[in-house]
């Protein structure tokens, strides 16, 4: 019988690259000069943007630290090989008693690398104790930077990675106010397109690595066309002139999208 894992571990939310916005859970759990830091690489060549916000912080790197490897790849094996991997490794690491933060970029648990190694580690050990600690959204922060509501009144709010592709993109924009457009890069200049013919461009905006040092922010978002973009970048769009159903007790009716959702009650 195997004997449960005697640590814990944490997901540590970081926010998506202020040092400011590291609430004070995360700092205290930070500070821990006895818990061991891992965090996400997507290469072995490369840095992690995870630990630099960390470091940036003036938090100190603890004397044991491991970097995980989470490949930036659709191949499904590949993916299931390092999480496998990167799970056995905090296992081995909780073991020995001591606590292990897994840092995260933004928010543990909204399209995170952490995610999938709670998962994991799970399933190699049910009884293994998880704390999250959530943070603040990239697309929050986007919103505060911009100063841009992400939503107001009733409006319906939309939050999607834009490999969903183009025609899922253009269904959503008849059923929502705002739609949050994550990892645009491999499909930026199809969604410009989109939104030109929408004529939403107005009502676009694009931001690149928010709070951090190198953040960028676009507001013609037509002139991004043509032009690389980082991973970690995302588009908001406002749809001010979306058809509206009317109100019933204060709500609105659903839209056509929830009803072939088999979403709407009898």
């Amino acid at each position: 019988m195997n004997r449960p894992l005697a640590g814990k571990l944490y997901g540590v939310s970081l926010g998506p690259g202020d040092p400011g916005l590291i609430t004070r859970r995360a700092w205290a759990l930070l500070e821990r000069p006895d818990a061991i830091w891992t965090y996400p690489v997507r290469s072995l060549r490369k840095e992690s943007y995870a630990l630099d916000i960390a470091l940036r912080a003036g938090l100190t790197l603890p004397g044991k630290h491991q970097a995980l490897l989470f490949p930036m790849t659709h191949d499904v094996e590949k993916l299931a090989r390092h999480w496998l991997k990167a799970a056995e490794t905090v296992k081995a690491l909780l073991a020995t008693g001591q606590d292990v933060l897994f840092l995260v970029e933004g928010d543990a648990s909204t399209y995170a690398s952490f995610c999938y190694l709670a998962r994991v580690l799970r399933e190699l050990e049910p009884d293994a104790q998880i704390d999250i600690v959530p943070g603040v959204t990239s697309f929050n922060a986007a919103c505060a930077q911009l100063q841009m509501p992400l939503s107001e009144q009733d409006d319906t709010i939309a939050i999607v990675p834009a490999a969903y592709g183009i025609a899922a993109v253009e269904k959503m924009l008849d059923d929502f106010d705002t739609l949050v457009l994550m990892k645009v890069k491999p499909l930026l200049d199809d969604l410009i397109t989109l939104l030109e013919r929408r004529g939403l461009l107005p009502y676009s905006r694009f931001i690149e690595k928010a709070g951090s040092p190198v953040e960028r922010i676009v507001h013609n978002v037509a002139e991004l066309k043509g032009t690389k973009v980082n991973y970690l970048s995302l588009l908001l769009v406002k749809n001010p002139n979306r058809e509206r159903g009317e109100l019933l007790r204060g709500c609105r009716k659903k839209t056509s999208t929830e009803i072939e959702e088999g979403e709407l009650q009898e």
